[in-house]
């Protein structure tokens, strides 16, 4: 049975899909493409595909990731353009390889997100960012199913800033942009939550929803700052000579 990993994308108007709504669409797409499953045992198969860490509904994506289980080997390149001609525009499959590492789920850590805040001046927008790195907690309110839940939105932030308007793109109204980088975490904080945040410490309140887009997820590297690739790994492991292979065996020295 091979494994292939994929990262897919959320853009445009697809960003308002539900998880479900693209579990249903990426299913049709997997028959529409003739891809050689493997199934689950029991009174009700199904295809073997493992969802980690999908974004909420209503914000984009650059990075999100799935795994799927086949019956019979298919290059993965070749399947990522197949599922990406059959799935609609906006939800993408950008990126395919084959899984040859464990634990994809637990090298997504960390997240990169953008928050465009239309409306708000960039500089009530670095006292608000300033205010909340500043602060040593901040507390919010989530409605949850089991009722209003409190916890620290502070805590799971590594890293907020403001970011300029690129110059080639004029508006003609205020826009603040904002970077966050949030260690995934028990309650999860999401970037609604550190706007509730930017709320409660700074008065800072757009007079339009958000629009927000992860960037990235995988490992933060604590050294640089960064989130690094999750499918990286399985790259080196592909590309890495192994004793088996009687041409890496003439090249390695003796």
């Amino acid at each position: 049975m091979q494994r292939i990993r994929l990262r897919y994308t959320k853009r445009g108007r697809l960003r308002f899909t539900s998880h479900r709504d693209f579990q249903r669409a990426f299913e049709r797409a997997l028959r529409r493409a003739e891809v050689p499953m493997a199934y689950s045992a029991g009174f009700t198969p199904h295809p073997k595909v493992s969802y980690a860490n999908a974004a909420p509904t209503g914000t984009g994506s650059e990075a999100e990731y799935l795994e799927i289980a086949l019956s019979a080997a298919r290059d993965p390149e070749k399947l990522r353009v197949l599922l990406d001609e059959s799935l609609p525009a906006g939800l993408d499959v950008v990126d395919a390889v084959e899984a040859r590492t464990s634990g994809l789920a637990d090298r997504l850590t960390a997240s990169v997100w953008e928050l465009r805040l239309a409306g708000v001046d960039p500089a009530d927008a670095d006292h608000a960012v300033d205010a909340f790195n500043k602060a040593d907690a901040v507390e919010v309110q989530r409605m949850t199913k089991n009722g209003v839940r409190t916890f620290d939105a502070r805590a799971a932030v590594v890293q907020l800033e403001t970011h300029s308007e690129p110059a080639d793109r004029p508006t003609d109204q205020p826009c603040a942009i904002l970077r966050l980088v949030v260690r995934h975490v028990t309650p999860a904080v999401r970037p609604d939550d550190v706007l509730s945040g930017l709320r409660a410490v700074a008065d800072l309140a757009p007079p339009v929803p958000a629009a927000v887009t992860r960037l990235a997820q995988g490992l933060f590297d604590e050294e640089t700052g960064t989130v690094t690739d999750p499918l990286a790994p399985d790259r080196e492991a592909a590309q890495a000579p192994t004793t088996a292979d009687p041409a890496a065996a003439a090249k390695a020295p003796a």
